[in-house]
């Protein structure tokens, strides 16, 4: 009898445990990723890289379709606007029109600095998958600023050429909101941490319209992302993500 009601008790506590994760991590993931990028996205945005001795502000322009093809224009301050950048399936390229020059940016620079923020060149060009490259796990569900949240563990596979070991990724249980990011280095360390913020509708749908970078080695600084215009869904044909486009961009 004792063992009967053991067994019955495991399954029952198996059985509840799996509908509490009645989705993976994965389709979490594909959830919140689809929501912050819809078929197709243009933001008009600003950020802002704070140091302890100055403050930058640059403004940006952002145009994305599907996971393939990306833009991004800056269009402020005046040294670097017109600078653009191109993620058209595997290839990255740069457009500086002081020098009249477009360059192919390898994978290794993806890990480096963006226009000297606190931002990688994979975080803005998305050379990378969170869907793809990584294998996704629930830790545990836990409240974070009073937000119900999935905190999900993703580890890149073997075969990725990511940036991080490992990034544990906060989304909220209802509405698949991204609100905090984790990223560690291949050793376990904390690299940076992402917090986003001042949730408002943009365009069909609630998103974060702040997102705070903090590198956890370099006090007093960090990058502050603000969204001032969010579209998404609309016709973007694939020959806008060309070469000769990002030359010719306002």
């Amino acid at each position: 009898m004792k063992t009967f009601f053991l067994i019955h008790f495991t399954f029952l506590f198996i059985f509840y445990t799996l509908s509490a994760y009645s989705q993976s991590a994965k389709e979490i993931v594909e959830k919140m990723d689809k929501k912050m990028r819809g078929e197709t996205i243009q933001v008009d945005m600003e950020m802002e890289i704070v140091r302890p001795r100055f403050t930058r502000t640059i403004g940006i322009k952002s145009w994305g379709k599907g996971k393939d093809y990306s833009m991004i224009l800056i269009t402020s301050p005046a040294r670097d606007k017109g600078t653009s950048f191109l993620k058209r399936q595997k290839e990255i390229w740069n457009w500086v029109p002081t020098i009249e020059r477009t360059i192919k940016l390898p994978p290794s620079m993806m890990s480096q600095s963006w226009m000297g923020s606190d931002f990688t060149n994979d975080d803005l060009v998305k050379e990378s998958s969170v869907i793809d490259d990584y294998e996704h796990s629930i830790l545990r569900t836990e409240k974070f600023n009073d937000f119900d949240c999935y905190l999900i563990q993703m580890i890149p596979k073997p075969e990725a050429a990511v940036v991080f070991g490992k990034i544990l990724v906060w989304i909220t249980k209802d509405s698949f909101v991204e609100l905090k990011v984790e990223n560690y280095d291949e050793y376990g360390s904390l690299v940076s941490t992402i917090k986003a913020s001042e949730i408002k509708k943009m365009d069909d749908r609630e998103i974060p319209t702040l997102l705070e970078m903090v590198p956890a080695d370099k006090p007093g600084q960090k990058t502050i992302l603000k969204y001032n215009i969010v579209l998404f869904n609309r016709p973007l044909e694939d020959n806008f993500f060309t070469v000769q486009s990002m030359k010719d961009l306002k």
